[in-house]
Order: structure tokens, then sequence, then C-alpha cells
């Protein structure tokens, strides 16, 4: 018999879990997702190099649906207890939102039952007795308090188009939450889901679930953008087919089952414009609010309105930010949210784009300026005299030469990276942005020449420069490549490939700030879009430091998205703040950048304020207490690779470092001199320290031969491409044979990687 103290924990998920689990009554093929991968892998960038952390894996989920997740299992070997992965399992069960949860080493099981408020919530459980779908089921339903129809629509399935596709973790338990709520009669449930997270795609199952279930019958989705009512029509909804139409020219045609409208489409100034009184009040079973942190969120709101018109109707809001301020607020009306998926959330599981932050302080920015006597603008006005900063620029006085010295910025950081990468410019207001696109076509008049829609304006007052939204959207489209705005694209703009945002506007508004970062969150591997940049000429990152960041946004009592006539929030001119109240424009006042500063994400998610150096010390300290463990472990190691990618996960930016500390060091010598103040060698002394030694004269010349060449890859790129098999298949080493040739010249694989292992001694041994 099999000693099951010997037995791997593969073998013993497949001798004694996996074969209990299915006498229980779990299928295998319906019910039981082993190594069931929930997120992608938090997205690292390490210079111009993007890679994925760990993918958060459970070994066991158990389903009772396709779409209802109700057990979590978590397997240890035989050398563990029963309910050693207990507490792992737990948290995966938190993060999933399953309520049964066990842990087993082969010889039974530990139960943690998260339904239960009194009573016994742990209890062990021998093999025999692991419960089948139906106890688990039923026992679910008695916690839930659902009754026969609604567990009818709460366990109708969801879209899949036959192509089997699944809504992910949090979408799925945002979709389930709402259904059941809803099946259970709650009239009114908020959902936040940051940007770039599939808002409308969690919208269309939800609809699609309740109206396949009979539940809702007619359904209104209302938007804000036309563009966001195409959208949405022509991808997540098209599985309606016939059933679905969007309201236009102002006509109301009632034998349809759902709706999409812009709220502009449907509501006027005068009361013959509000044709959603057209329907009866009773006529719709759900209204869905998408982006309800606008002004729908207000008590007198136009919008608003339409809510409480249609109020026998249940209700739905969707928003990225929830509006809280002293006179607006949504979850007054739709209630504290049934569940919040943030943007530190989505960026620690890879679904959204990480960002580093390019801070760039401009002279009359942090020092202002004040005129002096008798200073006359280009219109021949007196300039007041007062003493001007930031918040006054392109509000109540215009400097042409900060417009252009901005422009010059963004454009030398474009010239640095790529030319043609998307990048969204947020100015003041529409004035602002004319000049700032004026000021990018002439910092890039080759680009501007050989196509005029390399900038563009995209204002809600310019029809030009929004019929050319859709392109700039368009993964495939290459042109527009730099959107001005001011306002308009500030939300709801799915731009998927955008690489570069920049903020040159003061923002007082934690949801507007949000709202614009959210740009730029979204992942395109197809376009290689992993990560963007966020370069910040005003000072608006601090809202970063903000603790409510990722929660709840702070109060704002004075921003209004809605205001205007140019477009949602748009402002086409104007002032604030202090002063005559008359704006003027200088152009003969030098502005110059005096400081720039790059800010990074570190492994929690948060912007890294201290130097990168002393933050890297604090990370490799934090996991080496000494110079000697980390040599140990060092030294211990076949593979450095594994090494480098913890720290690298922890948050240490080798790349940067590199950078700071100089490119001629590898990692081991960054490491040892950042974090232990060690005194570096650079790769190329190591290598010829290592020649010096004749350490391989024991080999065939051709072998050492290939060890030398080794030496000088070595020299060149470091210890990763010395461990990569990868290499062997490119010149200088392909001249000596293919990979197996080559291991023979050492006389077989295994030799081969002890001399490796042997070569990897060779260039430390001083450390050692």
């Amino acid at each position: 018999m099999t000693d099951k103290k010997s037995l791997t924990e593969a073998d013993i998920c497949r001798l004694y879990i996996t074969p209990q689990v299915i006498r229980a009554g779990w299928h295998e093929q319906y019910h039981i997702r082993e190594q069931y991968t929930f997120t992608a892998g938090r997205v690292m960038v390490r210079g111009k190099q993007v890679q994925r952390g760990e993918r958060k894996r459970a070994d066991y989920v158990l389903f009772v649906q396709p779409n209802l997740p109700i057990a979590i299992i978590e397997a240890k070997d035989n050398n563990h207890s029963v309910g050693a992965g207990l507490q792992q399992a737990l948290a995966y069960a938190e993060a999933l939102d399953i309520p049964f949860v066990y842990s087993s080493n082969g010889d039974g099981f530990i139960e943690h039952d998260r339904t239960a408020t009194n009573g016994t919530v742990i209890r062990e459980l021998t093999l025999a007795q692991f419960p089948s779908p139906s106890e688990l089921w039923q026992r679910y339903q008695t916690f839930k308090g659902l009754t026969a129809p609604q567990t009818a629509v709460s366990t109708t399935p969801y879209y899949d188009g036959g192509k089997d596709k699944s809504p992910r973790y949090y979408q799925r338990i945002a979709i389930n939450r709402t259904v059941e709520a809803i099946a259970q009669g709650r009239q009114r449930l908020l959902l936040v889901m940051a940007t770039g997270t599939g808002k409308t795609y969690t919208a269309f199952q939800i609809i699609w679930r309740l109206w396949k279930s009979g539940a809702k019958k007619r359904i209104l989705f209302l938007v804000d953008r036309n563009i966001l009512a195409d959208q949405t029509r022509i991808n997540d909804f098209k599985p309606f087919g016939n059933a679905l139409t969007k309201i236009t020219n102002r006509t109301i045609d009632k034998s349809y089952e759902i709706y999409i409208s812009l709220y502009q489409a449907i509501t006027g100034n005068e009361e013959s414009q509000n044709i959603y009184r057209h329907f009866s009040p009773d006529f719709f079973d759900l209204v869905i609010v998408d982006e309800c942190h606008r002004g729908s969120a207000a008590d007198d709101a136009a919008w608003r309105t339409v809510l409480e018109y249609f109020r026998y109707a249940t209700q739905i809001g969707l928003t990225a930010t929830p509006k809280e301020t002293a006179t607006v607020s949504n979850t007054d009306y739709f209630g504290e949210p049934i569940y919040t998926y943030s943007l530190k959330q989505g960026i620690d599981d890879g679904f959204l784009a990480p960002y580093k932050v390019i801070r760039v302080g401009l002279d009359k920015d942090l020092e202002g300026w004040r005129p002096e006597q008798g200073k006359l603008d280009v219109f021949g006005n007196p300039v007041e005299d007062r003493e001007y900063n930031s918040r006054d620029y392109d509000r109540n006085l215009i400097l042409d030469q900060r417009t252009k010295t901005v422009a010059d910025k963004i454009s030398d950081h474009l010239k640095r990276t790529n030319r043609y990468d998307k990048t969204i410019v947020f100015c003041e207001n529409i004035d602002h942005a004319e000049r700032m696109r004026q000021a990018l076509v002439n910092a890039n008049p080759d680009l501007a020449a050989a196509d005029a829609r390399y900038v563009m304006r995209i204002t809600g007052d310019n029809d030009e420069g929004k019929a050319q939204l859709d392109n700039f959207i368009d993964p495939e489209s290459a042109y527009p490549v730099i959107a001005v705005t001011s306002q308009l694209m500030s939300t709801g703009v799915d731009a998927q490939t955008c690489k570069v945002i920049v903020l040159d506007k003061i923002i007082n508004s934690m949801t507007e700030f949000k709202q614009i970062i959210g740009r730029g969150t979204r992942i395109n591997e197809t376009y290689q879009k992993y990560y963007f940049t966020i370069i910040d000429f005003r000072q608006a990152t601090k809202m970063f430091a903000d603790p409510d960041f990722d929660g709840d946004p702070i109060p704002d009592e004075n921003f209004d998205p809605t205001s205007g006539s140019a477009g949602p929030g748009e402002r086409t001119g104007g002032t604030e703040g202090g002063g005559s109240g008359m704006t003027y424009r200088v152009n003969d006042v030098p502005v110059r950048v005096i400081n720039e500063q790059v800010q990074y994400l570190d492994a929690t998610g948060k912007l890294i304020t201290t130097s990168l150096t002393s933050y890297s010390r604090n990370q490799v300290q934090a996991r080496y207490q000494t110079l000697d463990a980390f040599l140990t472990e060092w030294n211990k190691a076949d593979r450095k690779k594994e090494i480098i990618n913890t720290l690298q996960e922890q948050g240490v930016f080798f790349d940067e470092l590199a950078q700071q500390v100089g490119r001629e060091y590898d990692v081991f010598d960054l490491i040892c001199h950042v974090a232990f103040d060690a005194p570096p060698l650079t790769r190329r002394e190591r290598a010829d320290n290592v020649r010096k030694r004749h350490v391989f004269a024991k080999y065939a010349p051709q072998a050492r031969a290939v060890l030398d060449a080794l030496l000088d890859k070595y020299a060149e790129t470091g210890i990763l491409d010395v461990e990569d098999p990868a290499m062997l298949r490119i010149n200088p080493f392909a001249l000596f044979g293919t990979p197996l040739e080559i291991a023979r010249l050492f006389g077989g694989n295994h030799q081969y990687l002890a001399a490796i292992h042997e070569l990897q001694g060779a260039l430390y041994q001083k450390a050692a």
C-alpha cells in the first residue's frame, strides 16, 4: 500500500479528494472545476518589459449551476493537517462570494460554513461525509430565504453565445447579487464597478437573466452619450436581436421589449419635449441608469425626473464613482452599493492597467507670476496687478508660452516612447483645448502635415472633432493620435488603446479625477496595451494620496459635470477664482520646466512617494534582513530568475534602479548595493574575474567556447539570459549547433545544466 505521506498534493487530489467529491454526487464535467483560475495576474512594468504576476487559483470550485459556485476546496499533501488549507480557502471564498469552504489532506475534510450565523461554523468531516450538491443547495436556499419562484429567477443561466464564455468572477458576483436581490423584491440597487471592468456587459447579463426568466418583461437602459448608446446596441446588447430598439428622433414605438435611450432623447426643457411621458408610468419593469454619478444623481436634475416617473419599475444605478456631496447623493436614491469592484482591485487582479505618474513642475505654476507695473496683454488691456498661480492659468490668465511648454513636453514624451501612442489631453475649457491643439500641431509639424487628424480637438461644441471620436477609440484606426478635450471625454469613452493621459486642468472632484484616470485603465493585449502613463502639469495626481481615492469619493460641493451648454461639464472659457473677472492673454512671458518627478505603483497599488532606492532597499530588507541571508538564498537557487521575480512582485523596479545606479551592473549587484551598501562590480568585471581564474579549463575546447560565449552574454545583458535555454537558438550559440547538440558537448543535458550552475557559482564566488 502506498504511504500517504509520500504522495504529492496532486496525488492526494487524484486518489482521494476528486473520487470522494464525485461519489457525493458532484458531476465531474458540470459541477467540478479543478485548478480554478480567477484572476489574470497583476501587470508588472519594468522599464519597457511587461510581465504578469501570479494568478490566483483555487484547487477546486464546485458549481450547483454554471453561474453559481457554492463550495471551494483547498488541498494539501498528507504531511499537512486536514485544516491546513482552510485560511487560504477562506480568503478565496470571500473574494469569490462562495458560502461553503473546505480543506483536506486526503484524510478527511474541515468545513467552514460562511452561512452559519450561530451554532457550529467549523466542523470535521470524514471523506465519506462530503456534502452532496442538493444538501449544500438546500442549506444555501434556507440561508437566503429563497422561495421556489425566487430560486427559478436566480438560477436562470447567463448568455454565453454558444462560445462557452462566462463572466469574470467579479462580474458574476455583481450579476448574481443583483438578480437575487431583485428576485427577492429589492426595487433600487447600486452597482459600483471601476471603469474598464465591464459595467455594460454586466448590465446585459442582468437584463438577459431577468428577461429570460420572465421576471422583467420591458426594460429601459439609459445612457448620457450617443456613442455609449450605439456601442451598447451593436456590441453587448446585440443578442437581444429584434426585441431591442434605440429611441431616436424623439419618437416612441411601444412594440419593443428592451429600449436603449439617451436621457436627452426623451427629456427636454419644455414639458412637450418629455416624450418619456408617452409611456405609462408602469410600462417598464426595469430601468438601468448608466453612469449614474452624473446629472441623474441630483434631486432636481431633469434626468432624475425620468426615474421618478417610472417609480414602479425596479431601478439599478451603474457607476464607477458614486457621487456623494452635500446636495447630491446616489446612495440616498439607490441605497448602499450591492457590490463594489474598485480600481485598485482591478489592477491587483490584472484586469486593469497599472499606471506610472510623471509630475511636471513649471516655474510660473510653482512660483507664481506677478505682472510688472503697466503690463498690457496682447489686446492692449492692462493686466490686473496681483499674484497669479496655476489656478488662474487658462481661466483668467492665458500665458501662451505656458501652453507651448506643455505641448512641447507632451511631444517630447511621445518622441521618447512612441509618437503614435493614443493620448488624451485634458484642458481647463474649450478655449484652452483649441489653443493646446494648435500648440501640439506646431510641436509636431511633420506628423500633422502627414495627416491633419494627428491632433484633434474633441469637445462638445465641435462637430468635426466629435465626428472623429469613434476613430480615436477604435483600436484599428491610427488617427486621431492626440485627442485634446476639456470634459467631453472624461467619462464613458471606451478608449482601449489610450496609453497617455495628460492633466493640464485643475481637478477638485474625486469623481471627475477617477473618471479621467479611467480612460486609460483598459488592457488590450492585442495592441500591446498593458499600462499607461499620466503626465500631470497641475498636481492633480495628489488625489492618489487621498485615502478616499479607492473608496467613496470625497465631498464635492462645487463640481457639476452637467453645467454649461457646450457639452456635459464643458466651459467655453470664463473665469474662476479671484480677480476682476476678465481674462488676460500674455504671449511674452517665458515658462520653463523646473522639475520632473516619475512615480510608480508599489505592489499594493499605491504610489511610491519615497525615493526609488529607499523604497527598493526597504522591500529587499523586508525579505532578507541581512546581506548573508540574501547571499545564502541567491547562491542556493538553481535559477536566479525565481528570486528576481519574487522581488519584482513585491514591487522592486530593477530597470529603473539600473537607470539610477548604472546599467552596467547585474541585478545581483543592484540588490547588494542598494539594500546592503555592498560595493558593486560591473557585469564585465565579474565575467573577466571568472576568465582570470581559468575555471573552465577542465572542459573540452568547444564546451569552453560555449561557456566563454555565455560569459560575454552575461557581460552584455545579465544572468537571466544565461539561464534562458532560448538563448541557445540564436547566434553566437547557434553556430555550435542545436540546443541538443550543444548539450552533447558537455556530455548531455544534465551535465550542461551542471556547467551552467558552476558558471553561476563562479560569477558570484567573491560574494559567496
